[in-house]
Order: structure tokens, then sequence, then C-alpha cells
């Protein structure tokens, strides 16, 4: 670079106290991080042409990170280039520093694709989804606390003082910080018991909702009305948490009325139609505890109490589950000529 500094007339000139060599190193060296920060936008984007595919986020990330790397590649190959300038090497290694932390840090969203690429299914339970938010917020602290240790290194701040002054006012620290040590400490505690994961719905306190991420801070849960309770982790070490995800089975306690007039015979017939209906459905258990019997005999109607054990995780196949049998006790009733009490008739005494 100096040779072709050199070559230019007048650059041994100054511009209001600026050198003109200084000047063209600065902006040539600029020159060349433009150049390496596109060519590795483009390059480090199609080298993981895969991940693209699986997220928009891994594609944003990918692009982002390699034009942080192509920054740092532009910064490296500058320290060769540059002679006799010392506070400019010190610059570009500072930049080099910063952009290879950032490339670190933008990185770390490549996770989630990454994961979900490698599952044989294509879709992330709420375990693996647990562990990803995890890792996510665990990379991202320890690129953090790292990053800024090399940034003052290169800055020239004697690394050796500033631990010794850290002792110095460790416990300082640790009283100004102990809210989010108890709060890592708490998301410690959810990882290690697994009370929850990502994807269950949980009661904690006064908070209901779906867990969507478990952070090294906070645990962010999204409520049935699409608002996101943002939950401190030290208050899920003290509060009980009441797992709906953790359920063996869904019960499930229709009441069917019938019309008071109808026929005690069919209704009992009726009765041992829902109940073999319950024991032969492919999605019930626990059939010794389930049944289909007269609970209540009102002035307007027969009420038929049901008891059903739902073998189902998921909340959208219980609903369909459930349409399939309501349409077949409606089929029962048809076949024994009985009708549903309807509360806007009135009964003849």
């Amino acid at each position: 670079m100096q040779m072709i500094i050199e070559a230019i007339p007048g650059h041994d000139k100054e511009i209001y106290g600026l050198s003109i060599e200084s000047i063209l190193t600065v902006t040539l060296l600029a020159i060349l991080l433009l150049i390496t920060k596109e060519i590795s936008g483009y390059i480090i984007p199609r080298a993981f042409g895969n991940l693209r595919k699986v997220s928009e986020v891994a594609s944003d990330a990918l692009t982002s990170s390699g034009k942080a790397l192509g920054v740092a590649a532009g910064c490296w190959a500058s320290l060769y280039l540059i002679e006799d300038m010392d506070w400019l090497v010190s610059l570009m290694t500072l930049i080099m520093v910063v952009a290879i932390v950032v490339t670190a840090f933008r990185f770390v969203g490549i996770i989630h694709a990454f994961v979900l690429w490698t599952d044989d299914d294509g879709e992330l339970d709420g375990s693996q989804k647990t562990v990803v938010s995890a890792a996510e917020s665990i990379m991202r602290f320890l690129i953090v606390i790292f990053g800024m240790v090399f940034i003052a290194d290169a800055l020239g701040f004697d690394l050796t003082t500033m631990v010794a002054g850290l002792g110095i006012t460790g416990l300082a620290l640790a009283l100004a910080a102990q809210d989010t040590i108890s709060n890592i400490f708490g998301a410690t505690t959810v990882l290690l018991d697994r009370p929850f994961q990502v994807g269950d719905w949980v009661i904690i306190g006064s908070v209901e909702g779906e867990v969507i991420q478990i952070g090294l801070r906070t645990t962010l849960i999204r409520t049935s009305l699409d608002t996101v309770v943002t939950m401190p982790n030290a208050n899920l070490s003290n509060t009980p948490i009441e797992n709906w995800g953790k359920r063996r089975f869904r019960r499930w306690q229709p009441i069917f009325k019938l019309d008071i007039n109808s026929d005690p015979t069919k209704v009992s017939e009726f009765c041992d139609g829902v109940a073999n209906l319950i024991a032969n459905h492919e999605k019930t258990m626990k059939e010794d505890s389930s049944f289909a019997r007269v609970s209540t005999l009102g002035p307007d109607a027969i009420d038929v109490g049901c008891n059903i054990y739902w073998d189902i995780a998921s909340g959208k196949v219980e609903r369909e589950a459930r349409d399939g049998f309501l349409i077949s006790v409606m089929e029962i009733a048809k076949t024994h000529n009985l009708n549903f009490h309807d509360n806007r008739r009135r009964h003849s005494a």
C-alpha cells in the first residue's frame, strides 16, 4: 500500500494540518473494508444455503454476520499493509475486534435454524425449543462478557489492573447485580428441574399462558389475549407452577340434557350407547373410570353426565375428537328417537 501511495503525486503534502498520505491511506483502507464486507456478505449466506431455506431469521443472521465478518477480514488484511502508522494499526485492531464480536453475536441467530435443519421431522418439540432458547441466551451472554474483555484489551486497558479492580469492587457489583444473579440462578433451576418447557401452557401466580421463550434473565409467556408477559426467572424458584402440558390425560365431563318426557328404556339404551362409544373410541383411556349415566332428574330435563379421559396431548386433536364424539352422540339419540331438552318449550303437566 505504501508503494501505491508514494506513486501518487503530492502524497507528501498536507491539507489543514493533515498529511495527504494519511488521508489516502484511510481512504484506501475504507475501500478495502467495503469490498471485503460486500464479498463476505455475498459468500457467507450462500455457503449456508440450506439454513437460509429453513428460516428467514437465519437468512438475515447469516447476511448480517457475513458482512461483519468481511469487515473483520478487511481489518486483518490491512494490518499487513500499514507501515509506520501506529494510530491506524490500533484503530484497525479495535474495529476488527468489534467486528468479530458482532459477527459472533449475530451468528447465534442460526442455532434455531441449524437444529431445525438437522431434526428428522423438521419440527422442534418443546424440549428442543427450550434447549435452543437456553443455548442462545448463554452464548449471547458469554459473547458479551468476553467481547468486552477483548475490546478493552484492544483499547489498551491493562487487564491485570482491571481484574484487580474488579476484585476490590466485586462486593459492590454483586450487591448491585443481585437481581440479575438471582434471575440467572432461576433460569438454571428451570433448565435443570424442567418444571416446564417452551410450548407448555402454564399458570404461574396470576399469569396464565404459553411459554414462548426461556432466557437467562426472564421467561416470556404469551397469554390467551395474545399479550406477552415478561416473568423474571427469580420468581420461578419460589412460585408454584401449574403446568397443563404435563397432563397425562385430558378429562372432559359433558352433560347431555334429554327431554323430560323421554322413554326411560330408551334413555337407558342411550346411556349404554354413549358408554360404549366412550369405551371403543380410539382417543380415550381409563375405561374403568369412564361412564355415561343419568345424573340428575329435573322438572324439565333428564341430565346424562359423562366422564371421559382423552389420551391426547394436542388441544387441536382434542377439539377434533370432541367434534366427532358429539356427532356420534347425536346419531345415537336420533336412533332411539330421543330429543334434547329445549328450554324454549313448555312441558305440559
